[in-house]
């Protein structure tokens, strides 16, 4: 049976958004019922977002790339308007300050481009 749970994230979202219009509703303190379903709860891991635009939409695919396996298939596609992505992007930006503050400084120890290449950083056991 789906669960209704409401997410920070989501309300993050929108509580970030800005009216769409001078006559379109305030949405800063918009309560949003999220229905989650138990396959969505489960969540999908991903290590690896390929991120494309046009002048129209961005598109966000979800894949995992894992050491020794060659091939990588996209698990999730997002596809959001720009205003959109903009607003997903303010909210992991405030959800990453708050983590922060929180458990400390989040560290990036390798080069992006070199951490999906299957070779364990130095001193980790594979």
């Amino acid at each position: 049976m789906p669960t209704k749970k409401p997410t920070s994230s989501a309300s993050n979202i929108i509580q970030t958004g800005e009216p769409m219009s001078d006559n379109a509703p305030e949405m800063k303190n918009q309560q949003v019922n999220i229905e989650l379903g138990e396959k969505e709860a489960e969540g999908i891991y991903s290590n690896l977002a390929i991120i494309t635009h046009s002048n129209a939409e961005f598109v966000i695919d979800f894949t995992r790339i894992l050491p020794g396996v060659p091939k990588a298939k996209v698990h999730a596609r997002i596809v959001m308007t720009p205003v959109h992505a903009k607003l997903l992007l303010n909210a992991l930006r405030d959800n990453i300050d708050k983590f922060e503050r929180k458990f400390g400084e989040i560290k990036i120890t390798q080069d992006p481009g070199q951490m999906f290449t299957g070779t364990p950083p130095s001193g980790v056991m594979h």
